[in-house]
């Protein structure tokens, strides 16, 4: 345990809790007897969109800025964040009373810069700049530098690693039985190496299983590389979580201490999401259903254990709700688009629903331009199943009666350009 307590030492993370209770929540841990009787396992909830500003991350702010504020006399702080972070920020800053600079891509969505600004209010000033993270990220650090300000880094710096630790502590105080395995959301590790430097230190045989969205295997593929990786791209759908590299302080924890970690695909994520919210009226944003999505893949494992899923945030935008539908009904098999060619006759597309679509199948998109001087034209169609099971027959179907032109869920390139 040396070379941990060098990074965050048990110490540290307890003084961070005293530090941050004058403003953050001890979140709930609740039993969830719905996901227990499923897994056969015990399973708590670690409610942290019940934080607030919905989302973990002003417990690492607070620490971090509040530390600033006391030894070095900051008055104006500066970050770049388009999401959980910067709200964070900006509700510290308002509480302390301090200016913050908060720098976030000229593409951010206005739902979330009215959010950081009434966390803020007064306290917080919010630039647009760069039409990526990283080009924001690099003027916030130009800017901060210039006007020698401090910068508060969404996850690699130790005192936000140690106010993230205290989700730790406070699972720990909550439950009675010792916890076998803690699932815990990953994006740049700060939440992660947290989490860890409690358990390994307080709770050793519990198992720390990061989730990573498929899109962004950022940590994972670092620990194949035994070093911090970079990703050329990601998928930044899941915007919580999506970074192109882990944090260097962050990576080194996981490194050597984090006991799995695992990739969940967007869609699983999805239709995590809106099951949480049908069945439970819980509702998370794409980052925060990773660990809950992740129990599938370990349901062997954990049966008759007792397991933790962090819940890292709620901050959902509910114009993104369509596509978050749209997502799972692809990945459970449910929805499919294709290339129909159609006929260019009368009745041709009436015998296509008539012959082709079960009584439960529902066009949910067509797309189709008449070409006078053509036998045949294609449309673009897309089809809702009831049941996945009824996928293989509609298809059979349309082959015998020579509709099918081509399948696009399996053309990523032709499906994100048609659809």
């Amino acid at each position: 345990m040396d070379s941990i307590s060098q990074k965050i030492s048990l110490d540290e993370i307890e003084k961070a809790q005293q530090n941050i209770k004058e403003l953050v929540k001890h979140t709930p841990l609740i039993k969830m007897l719905n996901f227990s009787e499923r897994y056969e396992a015990n399973i708590f909830f670690k409610r942290e969109d019940l934080q607030r500003v919905r989302s973990y991350k002003i417990r690492g702010a607070f620490n971090k800025i509040k530390d600033l504020v006391d030894h070095k006399n900051a008055k104006t702080v500066v970050c770049a964040s388009a999401g959980n972070h910067a709200q964070g920020v900006a509700q510290v800053c308002h509480f302390l009373d301090i200016n913050g600079v908060i720098f976030m891509p000229s593409t951010t969505p206005q739902q979330k810069i009215r959010q950081v600004e009434m966390f803020g209010k007064e306290n917080i000033e919010v630039r647009l700049n760069g039409d990526t993270f990283d080009a924001c990220y690099a003027i916030a650090k130009e800017y901060c530098e210039a006007n020698k300000y401090e910068f508060v880094h969404p996850f690699d710096d130790e005192k936000i690693i140690a106010g993230q630790g205290t989700i730790g502590l406070e699972i720990l105080d909550d439950v009675k039985n010792p916890i076998d395995y803690v699932f815990v959301p990953v994006g740049g590790g700060g939440l992660a190496s947290g989490i860890i430097s409690v358990f390994k230190q307080l709770s050793p045989n519990t198992k720390i299983i990061g989730v990573e969205p498929e899109g962004a295997p950022s940590l994972k593929t670092s620990i194949k590389n035994n070093k911090n990786t970079k990703l050329q791209s990601i998928d930044k759908f899941v915007d919580g979580a999506s970074v192109k590299k882990v944090g260097d302080i962050t990576f080194d924890i996981c490194n050597k201490f984090i006991d799995d970690v695992i990739t969940v695909p967007e869609g699983k994520i999805c239709s995590t999401l809106l099951k949480l919210y049908n069945e439970k009226a819980i509702v998370v944003e794409p980052a925060g259903a990773l660990s809950i999505a992740a129990l599938d893949y370990y349901k062997e494992k954990i049966k008759s254990k007792n397991v933790v899923c962090v819940v890292s945030g709620g901050n959902n935008d509910i114009s993104r709700m369509e596509e978050i539908k749209e997502r799972a009904l692809l990945f459970e098999g449910l929805k499919h688009y294709f290339i129909i060619n159609f006929p260019q006759r009368a009745g041709a597309l009436k015998e296509f629903v008539v012959k082709v679509l079960g009584e439960n199948d529902d066009i949910t998109f067509f797309e189709y331009t008449k070409k006078n001087s053509r036998a045949r034209s294609a449309a673009v169609v897309g089809i809702e199943l009831k049941n996945k099971e009824d996928y293989a027959p509609m298809v059979k179907r349309m082959k015998e009666l020579g509709f099918l032109g081509e399948y696009l869920n399996d053309n990523p390139q032709l499906f994100q350009f048609l659809i």
